[in-house]
């Protein structure tokens, strides 16, 4: 047992002091981002939206997300990370709170997209600060921390959200989500302000190279899009599912969302560390990620049993810890030959993309269709992603080829 723990912790060895400062950061801030996963159970049972409406509302947080997404690119690579972090973190706050007193179908599609479109220029900003206080042989498990962040937060922020809807209601959950980013602002401002913080990886480019000019980056994004579509249906369709078929309650759906958090949290550094082999494409590995969260929707109707839902969200779980730190490290290993932010942003709007049509297309093929039609078009979707991504391998292949002559 001795000899497992210690080698868990080696796992974490030579990551740099402003990566875990920015790992607690996250944390902070996303276990407050609770609301999210139960905001289409408060818009149907608290503000009785349809679910057609539904699914145009998350559409208008995936657009937010997009336009966040964009900007927060385009300012980091103008007046950089840190400024982009910080004001985005204290906007968010204040919006979050503002959010739960709007009840019309309108004001919300508005809130939802001004609250998403600060709270998403984050991203951009987060992926070049992390890249520039990892050094470069540690990008994938500094990668990896940062998701055990967002993972931890997100096993707590349900599974709390739950006891909180449970308590006081759905308020609850937009004072704290307020409340946290705030308190991620002061940290950032303590912690990583930019004269204090030591910066790993100068990453200068004297003629960079646009993102938008980069063909196997758009092939990369395409696959991306449909990653991100498929498992954001875990986050929106996959909740209502719970709810309807199984009959779970608020408090079991947050557990069972939990579980997903918490074994990313015990399991996925030392998986990573175990993956992380320069021999190992980081292109095929997220197609594997990507198929087996394929199949994790596929077995869904296989069973009526209860238990299918943990085996589901158990294949899902492993994909994603595949998927996403390998994607993201190839993202950030092909933006230093450009404008990092360019890419970094292009990268997450693969996935605020994602959210304009997952959300609600889910939606209205669960309410024309059913969940059972619903599952199997989604797994045929993410079957021509896993094919799209290993196309891309055969075109890294000759682009790695040509450079070599």
């Amino acid at each position: 047992m001795k000899n497992i723990f210690r080698n868990y912790i080696l796992t974490f060895k030579d990551l740099s002091k402003e990566v875990w400062w920015l790992a607690l950061i996250t944390l902070i801030n996303r276990a407050g981002t609770m609301v999210i996963p139960f905001l289409s159970l408060y818009l149907n049972k608290n503000l009785n939206f349809s679910i057609p409406d539904i699914g145009w509302i998350m559409s208008f947080f995936g657009l937010g997300s997009v336009v966040g997404t964009w900007i927060g690119g385009k300012l980091t690579d103008k007046i950089g990370y840190y400024k982009v972090m910080l004001v985005s973190l204290v906007l968010t706050g204040i919006f979050f709170v503002l959010l739960q007193y709007v009840i019309t179908f309108q004001g919300f599609c508005a809130g939802i997209f001004l609250v998403m479109l600060v709270a998403d220029s984050f991203r951009p900003a987060m992926f070049v600060a992390l890249s520039a206080y990892s050094k470069p042989e540690n990008k994938t498990r500094s990668v990896t921390l940062i998701r055990l962040a967002i993972n931890l937060g997100f096993s707590t922020g349900p599974a709390v959200g739950g006891l909180i809807i449970a308590g006081i209601g759905y308020q609850g959950l937009f004072w704290i989500d307020g409340v946290t980013c705030a308190l991620a602002a002061v940290l950032l401002l303590q912690v990583l302000h930019p004269k204090k913080a030591k910066t790993q990886d100068e990453i200068k480019v004297e003629n960079p190279i646009s993102a938008y000019k980069d063909k196997p980056f758009w092939i990369f994004f395409i696959a991306m899009f449909i990653f991100g579509f498929v498992f954001l249906q875990y986050f929106s369709t996959m909740p209502l599912y719970y709810k309807d078929a199984h009959f779970l309650s608020e408090l079991e759906i947050g557990l069972l969302m939990g579980f997903n958090g918490f074994f990313i949290f015990v399991f996925e550094m030392p998986f990573i560390k175990w993956l992380e082999n320069p021999k190992n494409s980081k292109i095929k590995l997220v197609a594997i990620g990507l198929f087996l969260v394929a199949i994790s929707f596929i077995v869904l109707n296989m069973s009526s049993w209860i238990g299918i839902l943990l085996v589901g969200m158990l294949l899902m779980t492993v994909g994603e810890m595949i998927a996403f730190p390998f994607s993201n490290a190839f993202a950030v290993e092909r933006a230093k030959k450009g404008n990092q932010g360019e890419y970094m942003a292009l990268y997450s709007i693969a996935f605020s993309l994602a959210h304009i049509f997952s959300h609600n297309i889910g939606m209205q093929l669960i309410d024309k269709f059913g969940f059972e039609f619903t599952w199997n078009a989604i797994t045929i979707f993410a079957l021509i992603g896993v094919a799209i991504l290993l196309l891309l391998i055969k075109l890294l292949k000759k682009e790695q080829a040509l450079q070599a002559l």
